[in-house]
C-alpha cells in the first residue's frame, strides 16, 4: 500500500513543471513502448508515465484549489493561467503516450498483467477529444470558465446593512422569516439580473468557442466532444434520454406531491423558489455548530460507522485537508481535489449555517474517502474515476451517513433526513432538466442569449411545474441557469449527479434493511475507484443500473414509505 503523506496542507509544495523537460521525459516514454521487445519495459514506461503524471496534476490542482480560496489573490491567479495555459501542450503529450500504449504489439500483455482494458477505452475517448490544433481555443476557454468563476466568487451584495457574497444569501433562504427569505433571494437575482449582460456574453463564448473545437474535430456539435470529455464508454445519450423520460414519468409526480405538502406544512397557498430550502414553519434544521465544531462531531460519527472511514478522517483532519468556512473572495460551491504526489485529497466547501453544510460535507468526503481508498490501483485513470461512477461514492456517503446526524442536528435530525430525502428526489427533475438544457444549447449553438432563456424556462415548466418565482425577475424569465457553476464550467457532468442519486437512493434503501452489507459494498466500491465502468461498477456493487427500465420505481415506492405520502 502506498503510505500518504503526513505532512500538513501548508507545508506541501508542488514545483511548476517545464514544458521541455516533460517533452523530452515523454518522447522516451513513447518510443519505448513504440519500439521496445520487452514487454517488462513496457510496462516499466507505463509506471514512469504515471509517476510525471502525478506529478503534473499535483501541481495543477493546488494552482487551482488555491485561486479558488481566494479568487483576488494575485499570485494565485497567475498561477492558475500558468496551469491552464500549459494544459493543452501537456495533453497534447498525453495523448502521444496513449495513442502509443492503444497500438502496441504488447497491447494484449499490458492489458492482463495490469488489467488495462477499461483504461484502453478511456484513452481512445481522450484521444477523440483532443487535437492540438484546438490548443489555443482550449486555453481561451479556460480563462472564460475562471472569469465566471472570479464574477461570481467576487459578488458583494447590499443587505440588511450587511455585505452579503452568494453563499451568504442561500444561507439565509433557509431561515424561519419568510420575508427575510424573499428579500435575500431578490438581492441574490438583483446581482444576477444586474451581471446578465456579462454572465450571457462569457457563455455565448463559451459555446461558440466550444462549437468551433467540434467543428475542428469533426464532429456534428459539441454534445459529441462533450460524451468523450466526460469518458463514457458503456452508454449514450440514448440512454440518457430514456433515463430523462424515466424521472419525468416516475418522479416529476411526486416532486409536485412534495411541493404542495411543503407549502401545506409551511400553511402558504404556493410554495415559491425561496421556500423550497424550508419543509417546517420554524425554518431549516441547522447544525448547532460552526465549521470547528462540526469536525469534531465528525470525527465522532465516523468512528460510529466504519474504521476505515474513521481512521481516513482523522488524516484529514491531522494534515489540514479541508477548507470549510465563507469568506469574502473565496470561490462559490464546493469540491474535492487530488493531490497524487502526496496520496490525500483535500475538500473544499462553504458552510452557511444550512442543512447543506451536512450534506456538502458528506458528499466531499465521500469523493475523498473513494480516492484515498483507491490510491494503489494500477494506473492514475483507476484512482479517479468518471464523474458518474464518482458520484456515487459521494452521494451515497449522506445517506449512510443518517443514523450519526444527532450528532449535528440534535433533536432536529430526523427532519433533516426527511429533508434530505425530500429535497434528493426533488433534484432528480432539477438535474435532468440541466442535462436536457445543456443538449439543446449545443445542437443550437447559433442561439441568441434570450433564446437559452426561453429554452430554460420550457424545461423547468416540464420538469419542475410546482417552481414559482414570484416576483423574481430574472429566474422568471428563464436566468436560473446562470446559478449553476457546472453549464459554465463542466458541460455534460450534471447528469452524472442524477445517475449516482439512482444508485445512492439504492444504497440507502439497502441499509434500512442491511446496514452492515450495504457499508461493506459501499467501502469495496470505493477501493474499485474508476478500474471498471460505470455500469459494471454498479452491478459490482449490487446495484441496478439507473439505464434499467424501472430503476427508480421501487425507489420511489420505498420513499414515499418513508415520506408517508
Amino acid at each position: 500500500m502506498t503510505s500518504p503523506t503526513e505532512t500538513t496542507f501548508h507545508d506541501m509544495q508542488s514545483q511548476e513543471p517545464s514544458l521541455d523537460k516533460l517533452r523530452e521525459q515523454f518522447d522516451d516514454i513513447t518510443r519505448l513502448l513504440q519500439n521496445s521487445d520487452d514487454a517488462s519495459q513496457c510496462t516499466q514506461a507505463i509506471q514512469s508515465w504515471d509517476k510525471l503524471r502525478g506529478q503534473v496534476a499535483t501541481w495543477s490542482a493546488m494552482a487551482h484549489l488555491h485561486f479558488n480560496q481566494d479568487t483576488g489573490n494575485e499570485s494565485y491567479r497567475k498561477g492558475r493561467e500558468t496551469a491552464d495555459a500549459l494544459m493543452p501542450d501537456y495533453t497534447n503529450l498525453e495523448i502521444g503516450v496513449k495513442r502509443a500504449l492503444v497500438s502496441s504489439p504488447h497491447r494484449e500483455h499490458l492489458e492482463k498483467q495490469l488489467s488495462l482494458r477499461h483504461a484502453f477505452d478511456l484513452w481512445k475517448c481522450d484521444d477523440a477529444a483532443f487535437h492540438p490544433d484546438i490548443r489555443e481555443e482550449l486555453v481561451h476557454e479556460n480563462e472564460l470558465i475562471a472569469s465566471y468563476i472570479e464574477l461570481l466568487g467576487g459578488a458583494r451584495i447590499p443587505l440588511g446593512g450587511k455585505t452579503c457574497g452568494i453563499s451568504d444569501l442561500i444561507g439565509l433562504q433557509s431561515g424561519s422569516d419568510r420575508v427575510k427569505r424573499h428579500e435575500a433571494a431578490r438581492a441574490m437575482w438583483n446581482w444576477f439580473e444586474e451581471n446578465r449582460p456579462q454572465l450571457d456574453q462569457i457563455f455565448d463564448d463559451i459555446v461558440t468557442l466550444r462549437d468551433k473545437m467540434a467543428k475542428s474535430l469533426g464532429r456534428a456539435n459539441f454534445v459529441e466532444v462533450g460524451y468523450d470529455r466526460k469518458r463514457r464508454v458503456d452508454y449514450d445519450r440514448h440512454d440518457v434520454e430514456r433515463f430523462r423520460e424515466q424521472v419525468l414519468a416516475d418522479v416529476v409526480p411526486l416532486a409536485c406531491q412534495l411541493a404542495d405538502r411543503q407549502a401545506a406544512t409551511l400553511g402558504i397557498d404556493k410554495l415559491k423558489s425561496w421556500d423550497e430550502k424550508v419543509h417546517r414553519p420554524q425554518g431549516a434544521p441547522a447544525p448547532r455548530g460552526d465549521a470547528k465544531w462540526m469536525t469534531d462531531r465528525a470525527s465522532e460519527m465516523f468512528d460510529a460507522i466504519h474504521p476505515e472511514l474513521a481512521d481516513f478522517y482523522r488524516l484529514m483532519v491531522r494534515n489540514e485537508l479541508m477548507d470549510l468556512e465563507s469568506r469574502p473572495g473565496k470561490a462559490f460551491g464546493g469540491f474535492c481535489t487530488w493531490f497524487p504526489d502526496f496520496g490525500v485529497p483535500y475538500v473544499f466547501a462553504n458552510f452557511n449555517g444550512t442543512p447543506g453544510d451536512a450534506r456538502v460535507f458528506t458528499h466531499e468526503i465521500g469523493h475523498a474517502f473513494q480516492r484515498y481508498k483507491s490510491r494503489d490501483n494500477a494506473v492514475l485513470d483507476y484512482v479517479g474515476c468518471t464523474s458518474e461512477s464518482a458520484e456515487v461514492h459521494s452521494m451515497s456517503l449522506e445517506f449512510l451517513c443518517w443514523p450519526e446526524m444527532e450528532r449535528f442536528f440534535g433533536e432536529d435530525a430526523n427532519d433533516f433526513r426527511m429533508q434530505h430525502l425530500a429535497e434528493q428526489l426533488m433534484f432528480l427533475p432539477y438535474g435532468v432538466a440541466v442535462d436536457h438544457f445543456q443538449h439543446l444549447i449545443y445542437e443550437q449553438p447559433k442561439a441568441t442569449p434570450g433564446e437559452r432563456h426561453a429554452m430554460w424556462k420550457k424545461l423547468e415548466k416540464m420538469y419542475m411545474p410546482w417552481r414559482d418565482y414570484g416576483d423574481l425577475s430574472h429566474p422568471g424569465q428563464g436566468g436560473y441557469w446562470q446559478y449553476q457553476r457546472h453549464i459554465y464550467a463542466y458541460p455534460f457532468y450534471y447528469i452524472d449527479y442524477t445517475l449516482a442519486a439512482t444508485c445512492a437512493l439504492q444504497f440507502w434503501s439497502r441499509a434500512q434493511s442491511d446496514r452492515d452489507g450495504a457499508l461493506t459494498a459501499y467501502v469495496d466500491l470505493c477501493k474499485r475507484g474508476g478500474s471498471l465502468p460505470f455500469r459494471k461498477l454498479v452491478e459490482s456493487a449490487g446495484l441496478l443500473s439507473p439505464f434499467e427500465e424501472g430503476c427508480l420505481q421501487e425507489v420511489v415506492a420505498n420513499a414515499k414509505r418513508e415520506l408517508a405520502l
